[in-house]
Order: C-alpha cells, then structure tokens, then sequence
C-alpha cells in the first residue's frame, strides 16, 4: 500500500492577521482599504480579552457591584429603602453576557462581512517565516501580524491539580455567589473582582506575596487603596503567599505563609490573578525564526517588527503593554509607518492606565519614587479628595489626586488621581504631557465648578518640592 500523505491547500494573500484583539480588525480594515487582500484567524471568540473575559465583561460587572453598594448605600442620601438589598447573581451574569455578546457578534459579523477579508477559524501556526497552517489549509503572505493576546498565568502551587480554581476566564462563568472568594494576586484584575464580589456579598481574602498592594504605584497609593479596601470589609494579606491547596468539603483549604507565619484558610473558591503570559507557545515561531525572550514575548523593535523581515506583533503578546489601549496604539503606531508614511513609534506613547475599583485610579507617566529615583529637580501639588468639593457632595472623598512636574522645563511628569471620575480626569494632564507644553497653560485654564477636574489648575499653583511633600491616606489626611 501506497503511504497517504496530507494535500495542503495554500491560498496566497497579501497580508495575514491572527487573532482579532483589539490590535487586529481596525488593521485589517485599514489593509482593504489599501486595496490589500487580507487573511484573518481566529481560533476562539472573536475579540480577544477586552470583549470576552477582560474590559466589556468585568467592568460590566463592575456597575453591577456599584448599583449594588450604592443602593446600600442610600439612606446616606436620604434615600429609605425597604428591605434586604439583594443580588441575583444569573441575572447580573445575563447583562455581563448580553453587552458582551454584542461586541463580540458584530465585531465578527463585521470581519466576515468586509470585501476581500478572509477569515479562518482555527489555530494558527507557522510552517515556514511566512506560511501559516490553520488545519489542513495553508495561507501565505508577504506580511504577517501576529495578535494572539495573553492568559492568566497559574503559579505551580502545591495540590492544584486536585482542586478547581478560578482565574479571570472562569469567573466570567460565575452565575452564583460565592461563600468566601480568596484571591492570590494584589494587583489591578485581584481588586477588581475582590471590591466587586464584596459588594455583591461574598466574603472575600486577598493575599499578596509583597509587602504592599500593587507595588509598582507610591508607597501613599498603595496605602490608600488597601484603606479603601479594608473599609469594605475586604481581610487583605500582604507578605502571603499560598504554598498548598486541597480540597476542603465542598471548597478550597489554602495553606499559606503570612508575614512568615503559616495560616490556614477555608474559602468556598480561588482565584488566581497574580500576572498574565502570551499566547506564544504554540505558534511554530521556531519553524519561523521568529525571536522570544525567556517569558514567551515575542521579541519587537520600536516599530513593532520583529527580527523576521514583513513579520509583526501586536497587543500583549509582546510585552510592551498589558492593555486594551496599548493594543490598539499598537495598531495605529503599525498603520502610521505601513500605510501613512508616518514614522509612529512605541516609544513615544507615555505610559497611562487605570485601576477600576471605586473610586478609580487614574494614573499617568512617572510615579513620585520614579522622578525622584532620577535625580531631577522636580515640584509636586497634591490635595485629597476631602477638600473637592464635588467629591464631597458625591460621598465619594476617599483618595486624592496629585501632579508632579519637571522644575527647569516645567513639563508634567506625571499625575496620579484616586477618586471619583479618576480615570477621567487623569487625561487632561495626559494630553498636556503629550503636546509638551509647560505646566502652566493647563495652571491658566478656567475650568468648570464643581467638577474634580477643576482642582488641577488649583494644584498647580500651590506646587512644593516634591521631596518636601506629604503624603495623604484614604481619608485625605496629610
């Protein structure tokens, strides 16, 4: 008999995209326009993390959380509310689904819909630099852009093989509520389920390995959070970390050290969110040529290209942003020097992100620890949110906000706002920074009463040293 080999079919384009985070569609729609046949694969759910199990799904949940605390929260208002406050948890999920499943459906319909776009769905890999196989087809192209995002990384803890667990895919299948969530991980996806599941009434355990919640902000940040938090009734764990976890009736015992001590915790679930990887280890880069560093990322240059000439890589997957937002600058910087002869550049982006607890985090360029940490002179104003007046109005003064400028260019450094409507507010100094401008255009600026944002012109003009300055706590205190 005849040895039976597989027959590929190789179909040629003149650009391939795979994976349709936030990175890939817009590129994609801007390639057909330039008249260039494209390729897109997707081997899951169309629009990546944001759409499926990141921003759309969780901040959802979020106003979920927030009407929930609010509601609570009402005869501070004035407002008499009779009854328990209760929430049914399948029909939380059900909007979470719902505005979700909006995205997703028309982003996809969309793509499949576009003139001379392909799309294949299935698994992508790299037959040769520029031959992907997905299945029994094969696709060619002088361009590639790879977009396959990242997933939660599960630390190798004793006995995990023995008991379910959760990370930020799987609880976007909670339709229950959870006795006692303990969550491994301190940082932004960790206070974000835990605030959110708290006031959906769970009791809730975050334990973090370091001596302080999210430590890449200021020490005062840091403190301020974990305030907020504790107010909650959320039981924080710094300097904890989970050695072993075994089934326990019908939940999770977790055995840790805490501060040194070992200590047992029963908890009904867990979740890990202590960090993310790329989706690298099962695209064939190897057959391609195509460089990783030792933690999957591929490997890019300030453009974006990696070290196999027409190849690119966009979103999480290379490790030059962890966002929604910097995915899609990912595409426009892509975009800017393939199509608009514009020589757009990774570098020139200013960091900025938020953290989306109540209230938020805000948060753009450099920390206090950073300009100091670099010698330069620099000024700082601050004020917490106790003495805005909208904030006060709101019942919402925890936190406060601060910016911190260079003292010779009188260029902003950088600007740090905790409290209501900080995600918002933080992008007046943010656009300040990127037109390079002196602090005091934004300083001379009328802005409208009584709103946060007005307090910045004010705390410009009331600016110290920075390393002369205090800091402030939850409660606004100096």
């Amino acid at each position: 008999m005849r040895e039976s080999k597989s027959v590929f079919m190789t179909q040629s384009f003149d650009a391939i995209v795979i994976g349709t985070g936030q990175a890939g569609p817009p590129l994609v729609r801007r390639l057909v326009a330039a008249g260039m046949k494209v390729a897109v694969i997707e081997r899951a759910k169309f629009g990546g993390t944001c759409v499926n199990t990141g921003c759309i799904p969780t901040k959802t949940m979020v106003a979920s959380a927030y009407a929930a605390h609010m509601a609570r929260s009402a005869g501070q208002f004035g407002i008499n509310i009779s009854g328990n406050i209760t929430v049914d948890m399948k029909q939380v999920k059900a909007r979470k689904d719902h505005i979700s499943g909006q995205s997703r459906d028309g982003l996809e319909k969309s793509l499949k819909g576009l003139k001379d776009c392909t799309v294949f769905q299935g698994h992508a890999r790299f037959e040769a630099p520029h031959e992907i196989s997905v299945g029994d087809v094969r696709l060619e192209a002088d361009k590639i852009f790879i977009n396959v995002g990242g997933r939660a990384f599960v630390p190798p803890v004793a006995g995990l093989d023995g008991i379910e667990y959760l990370t930020n895919s799987g609880m976007m299948n909670v339709d229950f509520l959870p006795r006692h969530l303990a969550i491994a991980g301190g940082s932004y996806i960790g206070l974000e389920f835990g605030q959110m599941f708290r006031r959906f009434g769970s009791q809730v355990t975050i334990l973090e390995r370091g001596a302080r919640l999210i430590a890449q902000e200021d020490e005062d940040v840091s403190d301020t959070v974990r305030e907020i938090l504790e107010n909650e009734g959320i039981e924080i764990l710094l300097n904890a970390e989970c050695k072993r976890v075994a089934k326990s009736g019908g939940g999770v015992l977790i055995r840790a050290e805490v501060a040194g001590k070992a200590r047992e915790i029963e908890a009904s679930h867990i979740l890990f969110a202590v960090g993310r990887q790329p989706n690298t280890d099962d695209l064939g880069l190897d057959k391609a040529g195509i460089k990783k560093d030792a933690r999957g990322y591929i490997g890019v240059d300030d453009q974006l290209r990696t070290n196999v000439e027409g190849v690119w890589a966009m979103g999480d997957c290379n490790g030059k942003g962890a966002f929604t937002h910097t995915s899609y600058n990912d595409f426009e910087i892509v975009a800017a020097n393939l199509l608009d002869n514009d020589p757009r550049r990774v570098s020139d982006r200013i960091l900025t992100y938020g953290l989306f607890i109540d209230p938020p985090l805000g948060r753009a360029g450099m920390t206090n620890a950073q300009v100091l940490k670099s010698g330069r002179k620099a000024m700082v104003g601050q004020r917490p949110m106790t003495k805005i007046a909208r904030a006060v109005e709101k019942g919402e003064s925890q936190g406060f906000m601060r910016v911190v400028v260079d003292a010779d260019t009188k260029e902003i450094l950088g600007a740090t706002v905790l409290g209501p409507g900080g995600d918002e507010v933080v992008h007046s100094v943010l656009d300040m920074m990127y037109a390079k401008k002196p602090y005091t255009v934004i300083q001379r600026a009328m802005h409208i009463h009584p709103t946060v944002s007005e307090l910045i012109p004010t705390i410009l003009g009331e600016l110290k040293p920075l390393e002369a300055a205090p800091s402030v706590n939850a409660k606004g205190v100096a």
